[in-house]
């Protein structure tokens, strides 16, 4: 099992927009092969920063989902609402 580390900072004005996005973002990555579980958070300090936490069967699976179409294809739409790319850490346990 690995877990995955999204970061993202939403540009002004456009926070509700992201939200409709991630939602869709998310009932896909459920679909996904190999997907777990993920937990969407907001940063007490700057609400625009928001932190995806996700659990993934195997690496593999993870990078079937991350390089898949359907995700580039999401990712285009909600890349026009983000400040900076999103951040990606993949995490294992020792």
């Amino acid at each position: 099992m690995i877990r995955v580390i999204i970061e993202r900072v939403i540009a002004e004005t456009l926070e509700a927009n992201y939200e409709q996005m991630a939602s869709q973002i998310l009932q896909r990555s459920v679909m996904a092969s190999g997907y777990i579980s993920g937990e969407s958070l907001k940063d007490i300090g700057n609400p625009r920063h928001r932190v995806l936490l996700c659990k993934w069967r195997s690496l593999a699976e993870w990078q079937q989902w991350e390089n898949s179409a359907e995700r580039k294809e999401l990712m285009e739409q909600m890349n026009l609402m983000l400040e900076k790319q999103e951040k990606i850490t993949l995490l294992e346990t020792p």
